[in-house]
This record gives structure tokens, sequence and C-alpha cells, in this order.
């Protein structure tokens, strides 16, 4: 584990940062903007736990914030270093979890029969607003993944997180005992 004994270097004063592996890269680059939105995901869970989620959430949250640091890991080091390192890595197993959470939590809110906007419960707004955070961060890894190599489950556990922070807010307001806020064409 990394032990930060200083928190301001001063070496990221000139737009520029360290990679995993120890390449500088300017700030704005699509890996560090990639692994950035990653962390501001990971932030915003943090938060919709702190406004209090349902027992069944509050603890699956966690363990997904503890995948978005291994997630935020590999995208931090570029695919050659990964082979020098022991990193934590995102595998098959992760998705099905993703994809297990999401069969378990719909079939107690049941299906979608319109589209329904971000709201309710403070947890379950929350959650939508991660939720928009995790395609954003999608995206970026797609763009990433187009010019250099990222981790062969990266992409799909995204996906899949977007979708399971979908139905995990509408879990929240189900257990919150609040009504989905449904779209209304044309008001």
């Amino acid at each position: 584990m990394p032990r930060l004994t200083k928190i301001y270097t001063r070496t990221g004063d000139e737009g520029m940062t360290g990679l995993g592996g120890g390449q500088r890269v300017p700030k704005d680059a699509l890996r560090v903007q990639s692994y950035g939105t990653v962390d501001e995901l990971n932030s915003h869970l943090g938060l919709a736990l702190a406004l209090g989620l349902c027992d069944r959430l509050a603890a699956i949250v966690p363990e997904i914030q503890n995948e978005l640091f291994d997630v935020g890991t590999e995208l931090c080091f570029v695919e050659e270093d990964k082979k020098r390192y022991p990193l934590p890595q995102i595998e098959e197993c992760h998705i099905r979890r993703l994809e297990d959470l999401i069969d378990e939590l719909n079939e107690s809110v049941g299906p979608l029969e319109n589209f329904i906007l971000a709201g309710g419960s403070p947890g379950a707004a929350q959650l939508q607003v991660a939720r928009t955070v995790c395609r954003r961060a999608e995206r970026e890894v797609t763009a990433l993944a187009r010019e250099e190599g990222v981790g062969p489950h990266t992409l799909i556990y995204l996906n899949r997180l977007s979708d399971a922070l979908f139905v995990m807010a509408r879990y929240e307001n189900h257990a919150r005992g609040v009504v989905e806020p449904l779209w209304q064409p044309g008001k």
C-alpha cells in the first residue's frame, strides 16, 4: 500500500502529473481525465453513503468504492507497466457480481414502465448523479481505449456499474417508500 508522508509535492505546478509507472503526462491527458472521473464517481458514492442509504445498498456501496480504486489503479498505469507491478485488476467475477446485483434489485422494484426522473429520496437522487458520472467515465475510457490499451474488463465493468447505479437508485426509493418521479412528456 502506498504511504503518503507528504500531501503536496509541487511536481504538478506546471500542469503535469505522474502516472503509476513514473511517466510524466499533462494533467488533461485522456488517461488522467479517465481515472479522475472514476475518482469523482467514487466521491459521489461516498456522498450517497453519507446521505444515508438503506441497509442493502449501504453494504454494497463500499465494495463498489474499493473496486473503483482498482479501476483507477488500472487506468493510472499504461498496459506495458502492468506486467511489472502486481496491481489489482477488474475481472469477470466483478462484472458477474454487478449483474447479479442488478437482477436481485430489479426483481424487487419490478419492470420500468416509464422513464423516471432523477430524484425521490436524497440517497436515490445522489445515486442517479453517480450514474451520470459513471457514464461520463465510460465515455472517457472508451476514447482512451481507442488510443491506448486499457484493461480488458474495465469498460464492461463501468457499463454494468452505470446500470447497477440506476437500479440501485430505484431500489433506494422503493426501500424508503418514495414514489419514483416519472417523466411527463411535454410538461
